[in-house]
């Protein structure tokens, strides 16, 4: 399985490998052109004349009585599919093995390898006809020394998306948008729209963005019931950039984990999905979104009637979180559980393969509190039974945190009941540095939280989890994994320590406030504006 990734400098092979289709079609797009009637006249040869060729002319579009079409449900729904484009440093993307995600770093892109803005193929390469005078004498775009700076290139990366309200919020998937410097979506209509990231969510690789323009939008609603096995199903949306494009099939399964995140719960379809995909819905025959399409399974990287998408009822929660906090809140209960094998059950004394054994007690988290304890075999949640690790991991990231939860756990060849209160996921909550906060606060396009809260960042200082694209903290180089230890020479343990000093430094009327990181190569300053 191939992660569904196309990077930038990859040429459109599958196009040119069509090349001579690709001419035949445009040829037919001319002729078309002259009028259908005078066309055939021109073609059709005597005795056949004028009469002939308007008799065979196609007639309009209309649907036959009787005849199975989805043609009243795409006029309905296609109007809010989007198609989304995206500016995406061609550095930044990186060409991914396993299961397919298209659009984002990986839908069409434009440009090969060596190509810059304004060079054509070759001239950014050892050919480059400049390449000897940088070398010899560096100058502007080629610093002293021998070796010349390259200029950051860009490429444009396309998925798809849908307004999910009137007033200009539109779905997509992370890994769209989550390399992008600009974010522009094109309406089925032909007008391009700027966008910006309201939020995003990676462990279920799902994105809120907002155009700029005020409504009304056309827009398509979230199913509130599960599609079954076996429903028709609609996908609309931008595959290799041919926007608009529809297709159908049936659901094939539900549940899906595909490894690629925590809380997999994926709906597998048929209809031919592509790239450039990612982020499209997948609609009932109400025309209500069952899914996002995601991911497909291909070892060629097109479609072979296999792909995921979100679930409708995921979406549902994570947007509304989204819209509401710009962040995703998880219950927490601070174990590490693994599957409940025929083996383990044996030896547990249980009747069945369920549930999820726990393998670790986190201290001082929600489970050790409450008296959970290493060995304990977790059945059921709230009266319902726990089918494996996996289950459980998703049960208790729907509720948020605070959330009191019953716990059934096997233990000593009995079960027992223990409640717990849910705590928030280390990492998962994180304060971005934005307006939001205050009158006046700078907008840095950082999301943080205490190093003390994520596993491997250390006990000092606050980690960056997050970097808005085009941002000032983008723009400077600043990543995910960074941890700040010091703002304008003060130590920070928590976001809202940045905050006042961020505030401070205004005050004092400075225009920037001095960072000390601590990255994966060691230790350096970044100043980042405040005005």
């Amino acid at each position: 399985m191939d992660k569904n990734s196309q990077s930038p400098a990859t040429p459109r092979s599958n196009l040119r490998k069509s090349s001579p289709r690709k001419s035949l079609l445009l040829g037919a797009v001319a002729l078309a052109a002259l009028g259908t009637a005078g066309v055939l006249q021109g073609l059709v040869a005597p005795p056949y004349g004028p009469a002939y060729a308007q008799q065979i002319a196609p007639a309009p579009a209309v649907t036959v009585p009787g005849q199975a079409s989805f043609a009243d449900l795409v006029d309905r729904v296609k109007p809010a599919v989007v198609s989304v484009q995206v500016k995406v440093a061609i550095d930044n993307v990186r060409d991914d093995g396993g299961m397919q995600r298209f659009g984002g770093q990986g839908g069409e892109q434009f440009g090969g390898p060596g190509m810059g803005p304004g060079m054509g193929p070759g001239m950014g390469g050892p050919n480059n006809p400049f390449e000897q005078f940088f070398r010899r004498f560096g100058g502007e775009g080629g610093p002293q020394g021998g070796q010349r700076q390259q200029p950051r290139r860009f490429g444009e990366a396309q998925g798809s998306g849908f307004f999910i309200s009137q007033d200009g919020y539109v779905v997509t998937n992370n890994h769209v948008v989550e390399k992008g410097s600009e974010i522009q979506v094109k309406m089925d209509d032909g007008r391009s729209l700027s966008a910006k990231v309201i939020g995003t969510d990676p462990k279920t690789d799902l994105a809120l963005l907002k155009v700029d323009e005020a409504g009304p939008f056309p827009y398509v609603p979230l199913a509130g019931v599960a599609p079954r096995v076996g429903d028709w199903v609609v996908a609309v949306g931008n595959p290799f950039g041919l926007g608009g494009t529809v297709t159908a099939g049936i659901v094939s399964a539900r549940g899906r984990d595909i490894g690629a995140g925590p809380y997999d719960d994926f709906i597998q379809v048929d209809a031919p999905i592509n790239k450039g995909n990612s982020g499209g819905p997948t609609f009932n025959l109400s025309g209500q979104v069952v899914g996002v399409n995601t991911a497909i399974a291909s070892p060629s990287g097109g479609n072979v009637g296999i792909a995921f998408a979100i679930p409708s009822e995921t979406v549902q929660s994570v947007v509304q979180q989204l819209k509401d906090k710009g962040a995703v809140s998880r219950g927490y209960i601070g174990v590490q559980i693994q599957p409940v094998t025929a083996d383990i059950a044996a030896g547990l004394g249980l009747d069945k393969a369920e549930g999820a054994i726990v393998a670790r007690v986190e201290d001082n988290g929600p489970a050790a509190k409450a008296g959970l304890k290493t060995g304990d075999a977790i059945v059921a949640l709230d009266g319902k039974t726990v089918s494996d690790a996996r289950a459980l991991s998703r049960e208790i990231a729907g509720h948020a945190p605070g959330s009191k939860l019953d716990l059934t756990v096997w233990r000593d060849g009995k079960t027992q009941k223990i409640a717990l209160t849910l705590a928030t996921m280390p990492g998962e909550k994180t304060a971005a540095l934005s307006e939001e906060q205050g009158a006046g606060q700078a907008k840095l396009g950082l999301q943080l939280a205490p190093a003390a809260s994520v596993g491997g960042a250390g006990q000092d200082g606050v980690v960056v989890m997050g970097v808005q694209p085009g941002s000032p903290a983008e723009e400077r180089g600043l990543k995910t994994g960074d941890v700040i230890v010091e703002a304008s020479g003060r130590k920070v343990e928590r976001p809202a320590d940045i905050t006042k000093v961020i505030a401070d430094v205004k005050k004092e009327g400075r225009k920037a406030v001095l960072f000390r990181l601590k990255t994966e190569d060691g230790s350096r300053f970044v100043a980042l504006p405040v005005a």
